[in-house]
């Protein structure tokens, strides 16, 4: 699996890996293989997702009207603007 793998990619992946398992008719050697595979792209969509959250940012318009990117914070609180507004 290459290691930069497009994150929409990943999770059609993934997603099959799902459905192959829970139709339930795979040898055990497989759906063990099957759930490992399942498991390093789940790990692929999270590093993916983790990236792009880091990246978010939002306008925000200040009591001035004045428009001012702030970035977004993981808790869903936004961090302080650039401006120190």
């Amino acid at each position: 699996m290459p290691k930069q793998m497009r994150f929409e990619e990943a999770l059609a992946r993934l997603e099959e890996a799902v459905r192959r398992l829970e139709a339930g008719n795979l040898p055990l050697d497989e759906a063990v293989a099957v759930f490992e595979e399942g498991t390093r792209l789940a790990r692929v969509c999270n590093e993916r997702l983790d990236a792009a959250e880091l990246k978010v940012s939002q306008l925000v318009q200040t009591p001035g009207g004045e428009l001012v990117e702030q970035d977004l914070a993981v808790d869903g609180a936004a961090a302080d603007t650039e401006s120190g507004a």
